[in-house]
């Protein structure tokens, strides 16, 4: 009888760029429909912003996912470098250096010299990239898939509130994108949490908060510009 366990750290990956993307997607575009409201513009120049906004948010997304986890796996690979080096020049020292790991997490001195020796005959490299620095390929993430998932979702995000502010007449378009828009923050937050094994309610708790809170600010930046002028 064969037992299997259904992880989802493997998930942490894509997930944390999809809900980045679509999190700020909904936030910023919504935010932005609202302070530009409030700054009493006309409707055509309301929905231009947000079709601006969107474009520029999702192509940010994408920009800053891709030099971010380029950027990372740039220092992972530098690591790898210096522990592939050491181990052409001290092998012996990395074998004392892997069982005293394997020490500090409770295996005795000769079964820990026993396992590094193992270890390191099956893959040293990978041994000390697992034990000593915590790499790990579950964790690890693509730069292109992280871009793409991020554009993505920012755009799927940031549709939602434009399409409320294209519909809406122009005299309930704060109130009814903001209600909206939380709403698709919780349902989102919601179906994160469910995605990673977390409480449902505390994921959409948490980023409808933010987004409230965004919204809120925008509106009072927009009325007070929107007065002044």
């Amino acid at each position: 009888m064969s037992h299997e366990e259904n992880h989802r750290s493997n998930r942490v990956g894509w997930l944390r760029a999809a809900v980045l993307g679509a999190n700020d997607g909904i936030v910023s575009t919504s935010s932005l429909i609202i302070g530009v409201t409030a700054a009493s513009a006309d409707q055509h120049n309301i929905l231009l912003a947000g079709l601006a906004g969107l474009v520029a948010g999702a192509m940010s997304m994408a920009a800053g996912e891709y030099v971010s986890v380029s950027s990372q796996l740039d220092t992972i690979k530098a690591d790898l470098a210096i522990e592939k080096q050491a181990l052409e020049q001290d092998y012996e020292d990395e074998i004392d250096e892997l069982a005293q790991i394997y020490e500090q997490r409770g295996l005795d001195p000769h079964l820990a010299r026993q396992v590094a020796e193992k270890l390191m005959d099956h893959d040293a490299l990978g041994a000390h990239a697992r034990d000593e620095i915590g790499l790990s390929d579950t964790h690890s993430a693509n730069p292109l898939q992280a871009a793409m998932f991020s554009a993505t979702t920012f755009t799927i995000g940031a549709t939602l509130p434009l399409l409320v502010a294209w519909i809406v007449p122009l005299p309930y378009l704060i109130t009814m994108v903001a209600v909206f828009s939380l709403l698709f923050l919780a349902t989102l937050g919601a179906i994160a949490a469910r995605a990673g094994g977390a409480s449902m309610v505390v994921g959409a708790i948490r980023v409808t908060f933010w987004g409230a809170l965004a919204m809120l600010l925008t509106a009072i930046v927009g009325q007070i510009f929107g007065v002044v002028a």
